[in-house]
């Protein structure tokens, strides 16, 4: 017979689990599955612990899931999270389900082969926001260096990321109050974009400088990894749910799961959110790319994002591809096909998608973006906005989309 924990020593087991989750599967990449804002002893703790053995590491997760001392929304949301901890320790030695099934352990949604008709009609898309002339994979790298920022203008790359921040920053004001002190740096480096929030209100944004930048893409990238994207997300869950609710969970966020999913969604659908229409194609004119003498090409900005968004589905199926064994020509030759990527991409996706846990990660970005459509494109649009940035949104919620685990 099991006597249920205190909510405390529950809590703090939950940290250490999660540490030592994150330990056990990064051990040998010097990465990391964790976002981690909790306790520093714990960490400390963890970090002067040999790595624990998968099996005592499901077992923590099952006894946990077992003696759970909260109900509703906060025992779904954290049941998910240890749900996924013990599908991605069960699979690390390579003894995973079938990738569907593992998506679904991981993610909670049913990951599915999309149809390459949804990509057809992206496609189609693309075909009218693009000029003319050429294939349409040519057509649409044409575009991208169109907008290039020019080598001897690089040195103002971080000038103009900080325009866009402070642009979408004041957008998504209009939506959620954020906190006056908050400071944003930016910082080039070679790896992928991506939005880091270190807590105390301070964040960094990084941008890839390894590869040219489109300037098109500017705010679609921003409004992603910032405002109201990641940064937004990760700042005003710590001040509405740690600080406010004193849920002190949302310190620990396993990435490869239930939240990630939405969270990924947001960041697909941030521009959107704060720049309707073509809103974001008329500031990124008149303030960054007219400036800079780079002239218009009659493309359309926001339908050639929105068909981008449907053609992540296309990376999903190569992760199913790789999943089946499938050689590396093939799915390079789909995606080129079907994602329209460059040889050079498709060669690094193929990495990617073969990376264990990459091939679950790369899922949740189309069906966030699929999942929260739906539910956006309602008359209380902002509410629902300001329920993502500052509440535990369960996936279950999500009505509209019949394939909601």
């Amino acid at each position: 017979m099991s006597t249920q924990l205190e909510p405390e020593i529950w809590l703090r087991d939950y940290a250490i689990l999660a540490l030592r989750v994150n330990k056990s599967l990064t051990k040998s990449t010097g990465g990391t599955v964790l976002i981690y804002r909790g306790a520093a002893e714990w960490s400390a703790q963890v970090e002067d612990e040999a790595p624990r053995p998968p099996a005592e590491l499901i077992e923590d997760c099952a006894h946990l899931l077992r003696e759970m001392p909260f109900v509703g929304t906060r025992a779904a949301h954290l049941s998910g999270q240890l749900r996924a901890m013990r599908a991605m320790v069960g699979g690390a030695d390579g003894a995973r389900p079938p990738l569907e099934e593992y998506a679904r352990q991981c993610l909670g949604v049913a990951a599915t082969w999309q149809p390459e008709t949804v990509f057809a009609v992206a496609h189609d898309q693309l075909d009218g926001a693009l000029p003319a002339g050429g294939s349409l994979a040519a057509r649409l790298h044409r575009w991208q260096q169109t907008y290039t920022l020019p080598p001897d203008r690089s040195d103002r790359l971080p000038e103009l990321v900080h325009r866009a921040i402070a642009e979408t920053r004041a957008r998504t004001e209009a939506i959620v109050p954020l906190p006056a002190d908050t400071a944003v740096e930016c910082v080039l480096d070679p790896g992928p974009h991506r939005g880091h929030y270190q807590g105390g209100r301070r964040a960094t944004l990084y941008i890839c400088d390894s590869v040219p930048v489109n300037l098109a893409d500017l705010l679609y990238v921003v409004a992603h990894e910032g405002f109201p994207g990641h940064i937004a997300e990760s700042m005003l869950k710590e001040i509405h749910l740690v600080e406010g609710a004193g849920l002190p969970e949302h310190q620990v966020r396993f990435m490869i799961s239930p939240s990630f999913v939405l969270s990924e969604g947001l960041g697909l659908h941030a521009q959107e959110i704060v720049f309707p229409g073509d809103e974001a194609q008329r500031w990124l004119t008149d303030n960054i790319l007219s400036p800079l003498g780079i002239c218009p090409d009659g493309s359309d900005f926001a339908a050639i994002h929105d068909a981008r968004n449907v053609l992540w589905g296309a990376w999903g199926n190569a992760a199913f591809l790789a999943a089946e064994g499938r050689p590396d020509a093939e799915i390079v030759d789909y995606l080129t096909r079907w994602a329209l990527v460059t040889d050079a991409e498709a060669r690094w996706a193929v990495d990617f998608v073969r990376t264990p846990g990459m091939n679950v990660y790369v899922l949740g970005y189309y069906h966030g973006w699929r999942l929260l459509r739906p539910w956006l494109d309602h008359p209380e649009r902002a509410a629902r906005v300001r329920r993502l940035l500052t509440e535990p949104v369960l996936l279950t919620e999500l009505d509209d989309d019949p394939d909601r685990q």
